[in-house]
This record gives structure tokens, sequence and C-alpha cells, in this order.
């Protein structure tokens, strides 16, 4: 018997998963998110899990970007390009 009609469209893809008893049904999961880009070069982000909204709100904050300025937001490369223009504006 198939599920809800929410289950029939390809927004949640299909799991077969084993069960205790030996039989193999099928579970609907939600798809990943895309990767995470940076907001200057678009170059994908390190350190930042592809999870969906509820798995990713219960990691800590640590696990969720790295740990430095504009960390989560921008590439290392642009990051130390960014802190060296504003060292420039400063002196």
């Amino acid at each position: 018997m198939v599920g809800p009609s929410k289950q029939k469209s390809r927004t949640f893809r299909r799991v077969y998963t084993r069960t205790p008893g030996g039989k193999t049904v099928m579970h609907y999961k939600r798809r990943k998110p895309g990767i995470a880009k940076c907001a200057n070069c678009k170059a994908p982000l390190k350190g930042i899990p592809r999870l969906i909204p509820t798995k990713f709100r219960n990691l800590a904050k640590t696990e969720k970007r790295p740990q430095r300025p504009y960390g989560g937001y921008l590439c290392s490369k642009c990051t130390r390009l960014k802190i060296i223009e504003k060292v420039r504006e400063n002196v």
C-alpha cells in the first residue's frame, strides 16, 4: 500500500530498510539541501554540514560553521582578502 500523497512525490527520497523481522520496507526521508556557497566567489564552503534544518538546528554552534571571521559566509580565500582590505583601509 502506498502512503499518503505527499510520499508519492519525489520530494522525499525512498530508502529501503531491513526490519528486525527480516522484511524490507520503504522509508521516506527528506532530501539533503544543496551545499553552502561562498557569498563572494560562489565556491563550496568547507566545514558546513549538508543537513536538513531540523537536524542542523540540533548541532552545537561550533559544528554549524568554522570558527573564524566570516565563517559560514565567505570561503577562506575571500576571508583572507577581505581582512587584508580592511587592514589597508584603517592604515
